[in-house]
């Protein structure tokens, strides 16, 4: 059995390394991170051409099942996966980790897009702490705050005027927050409800602060395609799949 798993989160790297040695796993990488984690198994890096390119790669390398474990805002693969699969009428799971959920104390302001956030940061402070990624700066670029962005790797389109980059990965400590947050005098958060642990301190450390939170709502997995919440779900839904016992 051959499992393609669209990966690139951390959940991805843990569902391969769950998969590695019962069945063949293919992990594909974007290649948006310069130097990225590797996962267990056989790994390739780059698009796939669009839905035809993933059709073809998939009948190409007999995939048996396909698994998108992209970010939950890689909102064009995950519909280019649905296609693909529905056309190549291969089964498709999406493993989702679970969104944030705001508790007593948070002032979170939901927005649906970063054009949304940018319209939405007038009145909120001068000084905003921008965790959304490289991806998307030039939504901001005519805003008259100035950001301190924190991104993996260096954006390569432009952004904000007033900007200081902070270039770092998680996972990311509560006293590390709170010590960015002080240090930088942060008047705003900005972050895209990406769920998981790695990047959830920021939260905290906003809600202690008293600062705002703007949140970037995460778009739906496409109609029609199951999710499961963690790897080990993943994995258990692999093992239902017909071949599963023969790792080849």
């Amino acid at each position: 059995m051959h499992v393609l798993i669209l990966g690139g989160t951390t959940e991805a790297r843990a569902l391969a390394g769950l998969l590695h040695g019962k069945v063949r796993v293919t992990s594909s990488l974007a290649g948006r991170v310069a130097s990225p984690r590797l996962p267990a198994g056989e790994v390739r890096i780059g698009g796939f051409g669009g839905v035809d390119g993933l059709v073809e790669w998939m009948a190409g390398h007999a995939v048996d099942a396909v698994i998108d474990a992209t970010h939950p805002f890689a909102e064009r693969i995950s519909f280019n996966a649905a296609r693909a699969a529905a056309t190549a009428h291969v089964p498709l799971l999406a493993l989702r980790r679970p969104g944030w959920v705001p508790v007593d104390g948070d002032d979170w302001r939901p927005v649906a897009s970063l054009e949304e956030v940018a319209r939405t940061l007038d009145g909120l402070g001068d000084r905003v702490f921008l965790t959304t990624g490289r991806m998307g700066l030039a939504a901001f670029a005519a805003c008259p705050q100035w950001f301190l962005v924190r991104s993996v790797d260096a954006p390569d389109t432009p952004g904000p005027a007033r900007t200081e980059l902070l270039l770092d990965r998680g996972p990311f400590t509560l006293d590390g927050e709170r010590e960015l947050i002080r240090h930088h005098r942060i008047d705003v958060v900005v972050t895209k409800d990406s769920g998981g642990a790695a990047t959830a301190p920021k939260l905290t450390a906003a809600r202690e602060a008293g600062l705002p939170v703007v949140v970037v709502v995460r778009p739906p997995v496409p109609e029609g395609v199951r999710t499961a919440a963690s790897p080990e779900e993943a994995a258990a839904w692999v093992a239902t799949r017909p071949g599963a016992s023969r790792a080849r």
